[in-house]
């Protein structure tokens, strides 16, 4: 009897339709991008063409309308391979994860109050910020609308209910949320994690909140992070509007396909600025057409929606930057003049500066014996990862723990675990002396490599080592500042050499902003403290001050373009620091170079009257495109209408109008070689102006621009020249970079400096 149920239950699973080999393989979620103009006219949209000629219907996730057109869905890989045949569709791509790029710094970037850009824009009112992060915590005084106007008429958004979320919590202030969990739901086992998220706007992870205060919060007095930085928090538009897309979620990232609904949201609801902090988490940069982050942006850039993204926080290796589309401004990390010193105190007498953020109790100058588990040989010790302290050997002391592998305020936790009593967190080489302060749990500070190699070398070589720790709060007027963080992420561009990238820089290290109710300023479980405000580094704190800064030039000039409000920034940037020297690299203590901080440290005072903009138009975009070789169908996977590409003449990709000059020479070809480069000018400033330019040529390179002058009236706006860049291979000197740089500069004798840096270095493109 037995037997034959075996032999019937085997029969049926073997003859069954339902279950075939296709269903043994995992389902993934897919991307697709349809042609929206092949959907056969009997079906009413595109929806119900999708689910009936592509998919089943409860398969699909998102339907994608405005900056995409196609579908995303739960599929096999066998049936996303079945569906790129379709004729209607142009590309296919797996979701892909990515990762968040995690009150002085209105002031040094040049805003004050009752003057300059602040005034002239009214403090960017009535200008609408998306933010696509982790969601927001609506209930801070960062986001009242007290005195605010009413909600500007061509808002078409919504605040989305959910969890602990709903109408009462958007107002003036806050104008919209929306939560997007499709994708992260399809892709994690068993859905969000409802226990530490919120299936709502509401953030669970305080990044979302930190970045939309920081672009648009509104004047909170008597502010700080547990007393450090204390003062007044204010966003750089703080009467600009927020509408907060939540595409992340707590310990799990952010899905492409949600990241592209947000977008196609956003740009329907009537945002004036996109701010996303947000990048490849793989390690891996696709080409436009593969990446949605690209294509959302590019649907938004091209609809007149100014797009900032973050530049990475892989740094300072080379070409380590992400969010590499000409149509996105790219914005790397810089210190500001404000820091929050502890010093680790020795035995020996010698006092070692770092930073910290712990404001628990002191050690009040008390000595303990100091140890480096790393001595005994183990990485896994001198990383402090879990359960990989001896507390015969750590309790009672302070810990020197080794920076990387796990985040560093966990470190102090296994630390406290093993009875330790402090922690010394130690840069390796590859961070340099990059320092970022951490609300450590435990009394701790974190030192530069050489400090660390100092301490450690007392440590192992001290017959009896001590050490303590001394916390000195907060300290303002530090200088140098800016200093590039060593973080940030580096040029040159991996997909495209000739668009410099990071576009420049803006403050990233040690921000106060709003931070959520739902975890503590470490985001660690075992964190209890509430705080109002938090403080923050990474080139997701420099990304929405640009996109604050952006609010503030539509604001002022609601007439120019994404590109022209882009130009008005890098064009007017600073170069020195506030000691009058050039920007310092934070990991090498040398000068930086523009793949380093683009075309220098935002200076809004200046971008506010540039004299001179460089506008770029969705077609020079697609020329662009043509340039580096994609074919109609591919552009059209990111422009979303078919297109034409110049058949006579193939375009240089160097030639986009782009505020900063890069000239590639091949690597093969020696001697004297020359490349001319055309750019155009449009004059914003007064209408009768003329500009000469200034040259500044590295050595063994001739940099020339004809003409010389640019004469602007009322009558002509708009004027061309060209820079003709000439190598000679033999002489020319490409530093450790592989890159010289130099600038050509316009300036109209007046106060008008209009600089755009130039890139020259050999290559050959793949």
């Amino acid at each position: 009897m037995a037997s034959s149920i075996l032999a019937l239950l085997l029969f049926f699973f073997l003859s069954s339709p339902f279950i075939s080999f296709a269903a043994a393989q995992a389902a993934k979620t897919f991307i697709f991008r349809v042609d929206g103009g092949s959907m056969p006219s009997v079906f009413p949209t595109h929806y119900h063409w999708y689910s009936s000629e592509f998919t089943q219907e409860s398969s699909i996730l998102h339907v994608y309308h405005t900056v995409f057109h196609g579908f995303s869905a739960v599929v096999t890989p066998d049936e996303a391979d079945s569906l790129r045949n379709h004729p209607a569709v142009l590309a296919v791509f797996e979701d892909r994860r990515r990762e968040l790029h995690t009150t002085r710094s209105p002031q040094f970037l040049g805003l004050e109050n009752q003057k300059g850009l602040w005034s002239d824009s009214d403090y960017g009112s009535d200008v609408i910020i998306g933010v696509l992060d982790t969601g927001i915590w609506p209930e801070r005084r960062s986001f009242s609308d007290l005195n605010l106007g009413p909600v500007p008429k061509r808002w078409r958004g919504v605040c989305q209910s959910g969890t602990r979320f709903g109408p009462r919590n958007c107002n003036r202030k806050i104008v919209g949320a929306r939560f997007f969990a499709k994708g992260q739901q399809a892709a994690v086992i068993g859905g969000i994690n409802k226990t530490v998220e919120f299936l709502s706007p509401r953030d669970a992870d305080g990044h979302g909140t930190h970045t939309a205060s920081t672009a648009a919060g509104r004047h909170a007095f008597k502010a700080s992070m547990s007393g450090y930085a204390s003062g007044i928090a204010k966003g750089v538009a703080p009467k600009a509007r927020i509408a907060a897309y939540k595409v992340c979620w707590k310990d799990s990232g952010c899905l492409d396909s949600d990241i592209l609904a947000a977008f196609d949201a956003a740009v329907v609801d009537g945002v004036d600025v996109i701010s996303i902090s947000i990048g490849g988490g793989d390690g891996i940069t696709s080409p436009y057409y593969l990446d949605p982050i690209a294509i959302g942006s590019y649907g938004a850039a091209s609809r007149g929606i100014f797009v900032s993204s973050s530049a990475g926080n892989e740094g300072p290796n080379g070409m380590s930057v992400t969010n590499l589309a000409p149509w996105v401004t790219t914005v790397g990390a810089g210190t500001i003049d404000r820091n929050f010193p502890a010093d680790a105190v020795l035995g020996d007498g010698h006092r070692l500066g770092g930073v910290s953020l712990y404001a628990g109790v002191p050690l009040k100058g008390r000595m303990f014996p100091v140890v480096y588990p790393g001595n005994a040989g183990m990485s896994s010790a001198s990383l402090c990862m879990e359960n990989s302290l001896d507390p015969k050997h750590v309790r009672g002391k302070i810990v020197i723990c080794d920076r990387g592998s796990s985040p560093r305020v966990a470190k102090g936790l296994v630390v406290k675990k093993a009875g330790g009593v402090g922690m010394i967190l130690a840069n390796g080489a590859s961070n340099g002396e990059g320092l970022v302060g951490d609300a450590h749990l435990i009394p701790a500070c974190a030192v530069g490599s050489n400090e660390g190699d100092r301490i450690k070398a007392y440590a192992s070589s001290h017959p009896n080592p001590v050490a303590s720790i001394d916390f000195r709060g907060t300290i303002t007027g530090i200088k140098p500042a800016p200093v590039i963080a060593s973080f940030s992420g580096r040029g040159p561009n991996g997909l495209n050499p000739e668009i410099l990238k990071p576009d420049l820089i803006a403050p990233g290290v040690n921000i106060l902003a709003a931070w959520t109710d739902a975890v503590g300023p470490t985001g660690l479980p075992s964190d209890p403290r509430k705080t109002e405000f938090n403080i923050l580094s990474g080139t997701s704190m420099a990304c929405p001050h640009v996109s604050g800064a952006a609010a503030l030039l539509k604001s002022a000039h609601p007439n120019w373009s994404p590109a022209a409000i882009r130009s008005a920034m890098m064009t007017t940037t600073n170069l020195v620091d506030n000691s009058n020297r050039s920007l310092i690299d934070e990991s090498t203590g040398k000068s930086g170079t523009p793949y380093d901080f683009g075309s220098g440290h935002l200076n809004l005072g200046r971008a506010m009257d540039p004299g001179l903009v460089y506008d770029i138009t969705n077609d020079d975009y697609i020329t662009f495109l043509c340039s580096i070789g994609y074919g109609p169908k591919t552009i059209q996977v990111i422009t979303r209408t078919p297109v034409r590409c110049p058949t006579k003449r193939k375009p240089s990709p160097g030639n986009l109008n782009y505020p900063s000059i890069t000239a590639m020479f091949p690597i093969s070809r020696r001697g004297t070689l020359s490349k001319t480069i055309i750019r155009t000018a449009t004059n914003v400033g007064q209408p009768e102006a003329v500009y000469r330019a200034r040259i500044e040529s590295p050595s063994g390179v001739t940099i020339t621009v004809k003409p010389p002058r640019l004469v602007f009236s009322s009558a002509v706006k708009r004027r061309s020249y060209a820079v003709t860049v000439t190598v000679d291979t033999k002489n020319v000197v490409l530093g450790e970079t592989g890159a010289a740089f130099g600038s050509v500069t316009w300036f109209d004798g007046g106060k008008h400096v209009v600089r755009s840096p130039v890139v020259v270095t050999q290559l050959d493109v793949l």
